[in-house]
């Protein structure tokens, strides 16, 4: 929490000498999460998946060093939503359902002690999103095949009860542990754990229009579909085929939903590696266990790779730089201009930037790097579209402002638009305007003003910059 709060004392100062950021005007974000297995056989050129293997990355980015941050499961569900590190219970999988002892929450935003249920101190995305007035949901396979006899919705034991779901039975395959949102009280205490912890039946509806799709959604599939267990209790396919069939079913309804099409972010990727106990991007053990990587030694998950897609993502690319479930928590906090908690605020962890979110950097698709040059027009001289907003406060503000906003198109400008995080403030075809910020109406804190253009020939740019509430 140290870096977040220099990032915000400095965020004014940086903006306009700092490179614009990255971040897209992305409304919703879904994440899927897969279990168990290494990077170099997933997305091998034989792979047993060739659907993850293959067709994703195809439509999106391939980002193969992406890494769990613990064994077993369970430590990684918990990082994915709330950024604390494994302890001894979260890396057992928490065959018994008991609260944290004795749970104090320490000046970083991570609680010490051992057990798998989190005090209500600490917070998770869904919490912040809450907070924001953003919606959430967590979708879980096969999680209201046993009502009555279990709830339909936000299952999970009773605390200091044995955890009856830690295998698959042949008409319930689903599993706590891969369930992240019902280990925090902040969540379960509430009406909110009912209303969005719900089975995956409900997403198709859920899915009819943008205004119904939650700004997050998390979904897991049933110890089947993940890929988990190889003979499935249902005699269904398992392993890799599971997997390739859960996700040729759901992966084209979210793609094809009106919320994605207007600026979603699709995440597929696993809790963990199979074989594998290495980490990335510095991740530290955390003060509940010396060893991220138990019961073996090692300082992380492994590497499982992952896919993203998005319309702000250039199909067919692969990104070589090292993420993990903290990176991926802090990146989806700065999408919605969230703060940063416990791990994803960790100093000079990095969250998603440019080499992710590459689609506007090049024309009709190319690359970041591979000099795609311009599309439309034939020319010897490549487009030039550059993007300068002015008049955003270095300081914090508290009352309205106007910011100038000056796009240098080569081509003529067809189009721009100015986003204030993700609200549309105003469309425009000329080269300069303004946009009035009210500052005064914005909740404490960052937030990000973005402009998006395209000139005629259809190349596109994007400037961010960030301003302080007080």
């Amino acid at each position: 929490m140290r870096g977040l709060a220099i990032a915000v004392a400095l965020a004014g100062a940086l903006a306009f000498a700092a490179p614009a950021s990255a971040i897209p005007p992305i409304k919703h974000v879904f994440v899927v999460v897969l279990e168990n297995k290494d990077q170099d056989q997933t997305f091998a050129s034989n792979s047993p998946a060739p659907y993850l293997a293959h067709t994703l990355p195809s439509m999106g980015q391939l980002v193969p060093n992406y890494y769990g941050i613990g064994h077993e499961s369970l430590d990684n569900y918990i990082a994915m939503v709330s950024g604390q590190p494994p302890n001894a219970y979260t890396q057992a999988d928490s065959p018994a359902y008991v609260d944290m002892v004795p749970g104090a929450v320490g000046s970083d935003g991570v609680a010490v002690g051992q057990g798998s249920v989190y005090p209500a101190e600490v917070k998770t995305i869904a919490d912040q999103l809450s907070a924001k007035g953003l919606t959430w949901k967590g979708y879980m396979e096969d999680m209201g095949n046993s009502a009555p006899s279990k709830p339909a919705t936000c299952r999970h034991p009773a605390v200091g009860a044995p955890d009856s779901d830690q295998s698959a039975k042949a008409n319930d395959q689903y599993a706590t542990r891969h369930n992240p949102f019902v280990y925090f009280h902040s969540i379960t205490d509430t009406p909110a754990c009912n209303a969005n912890d719900v089975p995956l039946d409900r997403l198709p509806g859920d899915l009819g229009s943008a205004a119904t799709t939650p700004n997050y959604v998390f979904i897991t599939p049933d110890l089947c579909s993940d890929g988990h267990d190889e003979t499935c209790k249902d005699g269904g396919p398992g392993g890799y085929k599971g997997i390739d069939a859960f996700l040729r079913k759901w992966i084209p309804q979210i793609i094809g939903s009106a919320a994605y099409q207007e600026g979603g972010l699709l995440i597929v990727t696993f809790d963990e590696a199979g074989s594998d106990n290495t980490a990335c991007c510095n991740e530290q053990p955390g003060p509940n266990t010396p060893n991220p990587a138990g019961p073996e030694p090692g300082p992380g998950g492994g590497k499982t790779g992952a896919v993203l897609l998005s319309p702000f993502v250039r199909p067919g690319s692969v990104n070589q730089t090292p993420y993990n479930h903290y990176s991926l928590l802090r990146s989806v906090e700065d999408i919605f201009a969230l703060p940063h908690l416990a791990f994803a605020g960790q100093d000079g962890l990095k969250p998603f930037g440019d080499d992710v979110f590459n689609a506007s950097t090049a024309g009709g698709g190319g690359g970041t790097g591979g000099g795609g040059g311009s599309v439309g027009t034939p020319t010897s001289r490549p487009a030039r579209l550059k993007i300068r907003v002015g008049g955003v406060p270095r300081r914090c503000v508290s009352t309205s402002f106007r910011a100038r906003v000056s796009v240098s198109a080569s081509r003529g400008v067809r189009r721009a638009r100015a986003y204030l995080d993700r609200r549309s403030l105003r469309r425009s075809a000329r080269k300069r305007f303004s946009v009035r910020v009210n500052a005064a109406r914005l909740r404490h804190g960052r937030h990000r003003l973005t402009v998006m253009a395209a000139d005629r020939a259809g190349k596109r740019a994007r400037r961010t910059v960030t301003f302080h509430r007080c």
